[in-house]
Parts: C-alpha cells; structure tokens; sequence
C-alpha cells in the first residue's frame, strides 16, 4: 500500500514495536524516582555504621586511656562520684527495706562466724577509711598573736608576751574565764556532766524502789541551801567606776538585765554593767540640786523613779528616750516632802508615803492620783502583797493595817507583838510569810493566814540578833532567806532561814542565822 505522497506505509510489525518501545520508556520514566529513593537510603545506612565503627572506636580508645590512670585519680574519682552504681543501687534498696529477719540456718552462720568477725571489721576499717581529698599545711601552722594590742594587753602578763600562739592565747582567756567565775563552772565540765547523766539514770530506778519500801516524812531540808555556813566571795566593788561622792541611798539591780543601779546624796544615778570583771558604766544622769532620797526601777525596767530629801516633787528618767521628766506636783497631794514609795509588782501603781499617816495611791501609767489612805499616826514603811491585791502598811506605833488595793478599804488591824516602834515591813514572793521589824532591833515572822484573822497574832518566829534598829528587811525569790540589816552600825546584817528550819525543827531560840 502507498499513502497519498506516495510513501510507502509502515506495516503493522512496526507500529507494534514502537508502541511497545513508547510503553517501555514511559514505564522506566516512572521506576527512576524509587530507584533513586532506595539508592540514597541505602547510601545513609552505609554512612551511620561508619559513624557508629567511629564511635566504637574512640570509647574504645577512651577505655584503654582510662585503664592507664593513676591510683590518686581513681580514689578522687570514687571520694566524689561513689565506688558504683549497682552497688549504690543495692545499699538503698537495703535501706528502704528495712532491717530483714534472719532464719535458724543464718543464724547459726552467723554464731559460728563470730570469732572472725573482728578480723573482717578491722580489715573492712582499712578499706572504708579514706585519705582527706585535700590537705593544707598551712592549717597545722601556728599562727603568732599581737598581744600589744588594746583589745588583748590587759592579758599579757609581762613584756616578754608581746607575741602568743593562738593555743597559748586559747589557754590564758580560759585560765581568765575561771578566776573571773572562781572555778570551772558546771555546764563547761563536759565530762562530769556525762557523768552525772549517767549516774542520774542508774540512780532513777534505785531511788524510786527506796522510796517505796520505806514509811515516814518524805519532806527535807532545801538542796540548793546547804545546811551551817554560807560560802561568799567578795566581787570587785560594782561601782567602780564612778565611787560615789557622797552617801548611797539606792543599791538595786535591773529586773532583767546583768545591770546596777546606784544613787545617793551626790544628786547622781549611775547604771553599772556587772560582769565580775570590769564592771564597766553604762551611763550617769545629775539631777541638779536634788539630794536623792530613794529611787526605784519600774516593774519592766525602762523608767527609773527618784525622790529627793526635801523635796516635794520627784523625777522619772525614761531610759529609752533618755529623757529626765520631772513631776512638779501631783494634783490632790498636798505634802511638803515626798520621799518614801513604792512600786507595784504588776507595774500599775506607785504608792507615795505622806506625813501625818496618808498613804497616796498614783497611777504608773500617768502618775496622776488615785485615792488616799489614812492610818492611825505616822506610816513608817509599806509594801504591796506579790499580786497587787493588798497593801500592807507598817505604822510608827507597831500596827499594821491591811488594805484592798481595788476598794481602798482596810480589810483588818493587827499589832506587832512587843514593838515599840516599827520601822520596815516585807512579804514573801510567795505570799507565805510577813516581816515586821522594829526600833528594838527585833524581826517578827509571821505567817498571813494569821495576820488576816487575829488582832494580835503569835509571831513564828522572833529573830533578835540585831543590836540597833532593824532598818531594812527582805525575803529571797524562794523564800528560804530572810535579811535582816541595820543601817546605824557597820556589818549589821543578818541572814536567817526562814521556811524550811523555822518550821519543821528546833534550832533553838533565835534560829539558824548567819552573819555576812
């Protein structure tokens, strides 16, 4: 066959094989993209295990250099991070498992590995104790101190100690802490009180089967007041200082603080801080033409109250502003000298005593007047019960009148047995006991059950060591001491107990007193 050209026509074996030959290039067209996929994944796996033959390699290298360490860096190494992790692992899973029981078997092991047992201890010492990760030789140097300095020459004890060690310094400061203290005292004696520990324990359970196989009175005599004489020391003067120029009419301490107070006819008052050692001043106030007569601290120590000797007015010195405010006139006391009082335990009243037997109530807070009491005669000395309730005043011809603080009425009258005079009055802390001495020198006792009922009570006790009028008496916190002093003679004080052997044995007529 011809075509219309002229040219002849394909035949049918042609047009196959072109159209099987299109087929097959259309087919590869598609088959190249995958091809080319799995070639370059094949191509990535080549090139990680390569990297990871390199890395195998190198921790390889690693180890080997690692094997090569010193013993020193090793023992570092096990001081910081621990010996291992299985082994951390298996001592913590112990711990939170507690302490486990051991069987019968185990049990006779563990009895017949007895004897070995401080062989594998000591050697298992040696392997746990460890060397120090650093060392410094400075440490163990002795170190030289200046003792020509203003803080440490008061220490040296001749010219020659210009320079000490510190061991040696150590040494002299605690040999100056035990002559300050007199000895060593018993809370730095480490050793006697593990001791005393020890022995209190033992003693615990023996002292309880004692007790309970035996009958009669179970109640003795103080332990911390020893029976016969006192041991006192004599301290360096706590005025040091400033000596007074003039009479001391005041010696008190600080309600809280390690601090004295003193004042007197030199119109000065002058604050102390004890220490046993220096007793060094704190700080000094004048009051100018102003004799002082009596002053007092204020219940929370902040305030301190003064009165003069021919004065009417008194001053009150705030410590913690530092000012001195003088109290010209306190409206509805009509006195010509104001000079003894006293402060209430609880800090909210201030008893004045008036002449002509007045006793004027003030208030603390505002040192305005409250109300007034009249006693027969002339008020020589008062005191307040320890809470503030009652007032307890002493008259000049031996009677004692009770008041109610709260209504300013006199709850009862008694009389001082044989006084001829009384002079100053005083109650125990704990409101036991009433102390009345007089003129002749006597202190009478008694208990305030009774001064509330009768009109003349039997005294528990007279104590008549005085020689001259009884000027100034005073319990102690416990109530075991009671002092009596006298001002018109020299060393006229006295020191008797009062609750213990006044009451339970017969010390004979005047009782167990001590003279300081």
């Amino acid at each position: 066959m011809q075509s219309a050209a002229g040219a002849p026509r394909p035949g049918p074996a042609v047009a196959k094989k072109k159209k099987k030959m299109k087929k097959t290039k259309k087919i590869a067209k598609q088959l190249r993209p995958r091809a080319e996929a799995e070639a370059a994944a094949a191509a990535a796996e080549r090139a990680a295990a390569e990297q990871a033959a390199e890395e195998a390699a190198r921790r390889a290298r690693h180890l080997k250099s690692l094997s090569r360490r010193s013993g020193g860096e090793r023992e570092l190494e096990e001081l910081v991070f621990g010996d291992s992790l299985n082994v951390e692992e298996d001592e913590l899973l112990q711990r939170l498992a507690g302490p486990r029981r051991l069987n019968a078997t185990e049990r006779r092991s563990l009895q017949k590995d007895s004897s070995d047992s401080e062989v594998e201890n000591e050697a298992k010492g040696k392997l746990l104790s460890k060397k120090p990760a650093w060392v410094d030789e400075d440490d163990e140097a002795e170190e030289n101190v200046d003792m020509t300095h203003r803080y440490r020459k008061d220490f040296m004890k001749s010219d020659a100690e210009k320079v000490l060690t510190k061991k040696n310094l150590k040494r002299r400061l605690e040999e100056q802490f035990q002559r300050a203290m007199g000895g060593v005292p018993a809370w730095a004696d480490l050793e006697n009180r593990k001791k005393s520990k020890r022995t209190a324990s033992d003693s615990d359970s023996d002292e309880d089967d004692n007790l309970l196989c035996r009958t009669g009175n179970f109640v003795s005599n103080s332990e911390s007041l020893p029976r016969g004489i006192l041991k006192m020391k004599t301290c360096l003067p706590a005025n040091q200082e400033r000596l007074a120029n003039g009479r001391l009419a005041t010696v008190q301490f600080h309600p809280s603080a390690q601090v004295v107070m003193t004042a007197g006819h030199d119109r000065s008052v002058s604050l102390f801080q004890v220490d046993g050692i220096r007793n060094p001043r704190i700080q000094s106030i004048y009051l100018e033409s102003f004799p002082i007569y009596k002053a007092c601290f204020s219940v929370d120590g902040e305030q301190v109250i003064a009165t003069g000797t021919h004065h009417k007015m008194f001053f009150v010195y705030d410590m913690m502003s530092g000012s001195i405010i003088p109290i010209q006139k306190v409206r509805g006391v009509e006195e010509r000298f104001l000079r003894n009082f006293e402060v209430s335990p609880d800090g909210s009243f201030m008893l004045l005593t008036g002449t002509s037997g007045y006793l004027h109530l003030l208030s603390m807070k505002t040192k305005e007047l409250i109300s007034t009491m009249k006693v027969n005669g002339r008020c020589t000395a008062s005191a307040f019960t320890p809470d503030s309730s009652k007032i307890y005043s002493y008259s000049k011809e031996g009677e004692v009148f009770i008041w109610d603080v709260r209504s300013r009425k006199c709850l009862h009258k008694f009389e001082d047995e044989g006084s001829l005079e009384g002079k100053c009055i005083a109650i125990s802390k704990n409101n036991q006991y009433v102390a009345c001495g007089s003129a002749s020198g006597v202190v009478n006792l008694y208990t305030t059950d009774v001064c509330l009922k009768e009109n003349r009570p039997k005294p528990v006790k007279a104590i008549m060591n005085l020689v001259t009028s009884a000027t100034c008496v005073t319990f102690n916190p416990t109530t075991e001491i009671l002092a009596v002093a006298s001002r018109e003679t020299d060393e006229a004080v006295k020191l008797a107990e009062t609750l213990f052997r006044f009451l339970k044995e017969d010390t004979g007529e005047n009782g167990p007193v001590t003279e300081v």
